[in-house]
C-alpha cells in the first residue's frame, strides 16, 4: 500500500468534489457532506461510470440495473445522473424508495404507480425517474407487479434499480433492463478520497492510519469515510491505532504474529495470541476473517500459503454455519502447525 501512497497524495488535491459549503452543517456525515453531485466527481468504476455519461449526454436513458457490493457508488450514480439529465426538474421528477424498508406489492400498486401517471412537464425525450434501492430486497410478488408497470409507463417513466446481488431480481425485469456491474473500489482510489477528505477538514493524520482504514474498508468508500470521522470524532489523529479502537477489528500486527508462530509451527504461541483477542471481546468471525486478509498478504511460500488458506476458509465455512466458539479457532491454528510439522523430513 505505502507504494501508491506518495503517488496519490498529489493527484488528490486536484480533484474537485461539489460541495456547497454554506448550506452544510458541521454535524452532517461526511458521507452526506462530501456525496459526488456529478458523474465526473465519482471514484472508481471509470467502465460503468463513462456509460452513464454518455447517456446523460444522449438523454434517453433505458431502465437499468447497478449491481455490487455496497458502498461503492452505485446510488450516488444514479442521483448524479438523474440531476444531470433533469437539472431544474429533479426535484419535481424523480422518485427514489428504498426497497429494504418499501418492499411489498403495495408500495409498487400505490406509490410507484401513482407516482407513473404523474404529470410533470419536461424538456423533449426526457423521462421521470423511479430510483428503487436495495432492488434485490423486494418480494417476488412485488417484483412481478413492477414488471408490468414498467411495460405500461415505459413511454414516460424509467427506472434504475440499484442492487448488491442481481441474481435475486426476477428475470422478466432483468431482460428489459440494461445491467452496470459496479465492482470494488481499489486502495488507491479509496485513498485519494480519503486524503482529499482530511485536506478540506483539517485533519491530523499518517500514512499508517489512511492504510488501517483502507485495511478494515475493503474497497468501501462509505465505510472508509465513516471510520475516518469517527477516528477524528473520538481521537482527533487518525493513525494506526486509534482507528483500529474505533474500528474494532483485531489488530493485524497481532494475527501476523501468529501467522508468523503458526508457520514456524509454535503452535501454543500463536494460540495464546489468538485467545487473547477472543478474550479481548472479538467475535470468532472478526478473528478469522483478519486472519484471512492478513494470511493472503503475507509473504510466506506459495504452496504454504495456500494451504493455511485452505484451512481458514474451512473454519470459516464451520463458524459462518454457527460453531462461533473458541474450539474453532484452536483447531484451525493446530491444523495450520501441523503442516509445518507434516513437512519436516523424518
Amino acid at each position: 500500500m505505502t507504494s501508491f501512497f506518495q503517488s496519490s497524495s498529489s493527484s488528490s488535491s486536484t480533484m474537485d468534489i461539489v460541495k456547497d459549503s454554506d448550506n452544510l452543517s458541521d454535524n452532517e456525515p461526511w458521507i452526506e457532506k462530501y456525496r459526488p453531485k456529478l458523474l465526473g466527481d465519482i471514484v472508481g468504476n471509470e467502465d460503468a461510470v463513462s456509460r452513464l455519461s454518455a447517456i446523460a449526454q444522449t438523454g434517453n436513458l433505458p431502465n437499468i440495473i447497478l449491481a455490487g457490493p455496497p458502498g461503492i457508488g452505485k446510488t450516488t450514480s444514479i442521483l448524479c445522473l438523474a440531476r444531470q439529465m433533469l437539472d431544474s426538474s429533479y426535484s419535481n421528477a424523480v422518485m427514489e424508495l428504498n426497497a429494504s424498508d418499501a418492499r411489498g406489492i403495495d408500495v409498487v400498486r400505490n406509490k410507484i404507480k401513482m407516482f407513473a401517471q404523474k404529470k410533470v412537464t419536461l424538456p423533449p425525450g426526457k423521462h421521470k425517474i423511479i430510483i428503487l434501492d436495495e432492488a434485490d430486497s423486494m418480494t417476488a410478488a412485488a417484483q412481478q407487479a413492477l414488471r408490468r408497470t414498467m411495460e405500461i409507463y415505459s413511454s414516460t417513466t424509467r427506472f434504475a434499480l440499484a442492487c448488491n446481488n442481481s441474481t435475486k431480481i426476477i428475470e422478466p425485469i432483468q431482460s428489459r433492463c440494461a445491467v452496470l456491474r459496479y465492482t470494488k473500489l481499489k486502495d488507491e482510489e479509496v485513498l485519494s478520497r480519503l486524503q482529499q477528505v482530511c485536506a478540506l477538514e483539517n485533519v491530523t493524520y499518517d500514512t499508517s492510519g489512511l492504510e488501517a482504514i483502507i485495511f478494515t474498508a475493503e474497497g468501501d468508500m462509505r465505510n472508509a469515510l465513516n471510520s475516518l470521522q469517527s477516528t477524528v470524532s473520538g481521537f482527533g489523529i487518525v493513525n494506526a491505532d486509534n482507528v483500529y479502537k474505533v474500528c474494532d477489528t483485531p489488530h493485524p500486527s497481532e494475527i501476523k504474529r501468529a501467522i508468523q508462530f503458526t508457520a514456524e509451527g509454535k503452535t501454543y504461541d500463536a494460540q495464546k495470541i489468538i485467545m487473547h483477542l477472543h478474550g479481548l471481546g472479538y467475535a470468532a468471525t472478526d478473528i478469522i476473517q483478519t486472519l484471512f486478509r492478513v494470511t493472503r498478504s503475507c509473504d510466506l511460500p506459495e504452496p504454504q500459503k495456500l494451504e493455511f488458506i485452505r484451512e481458514i476458509g474451512f473454519t470459516h465455512m464451520r463458524i459462518a454455519e454457527g460453531l462461533n466458539t473458541q474450539l474453532q479457532l484452536m483447531g484451525c491454528i493446530a491444523r495450520m502447525a501441523a503442516m509445518k510439522h507434516q513437512s519436516m523430513p523424518r
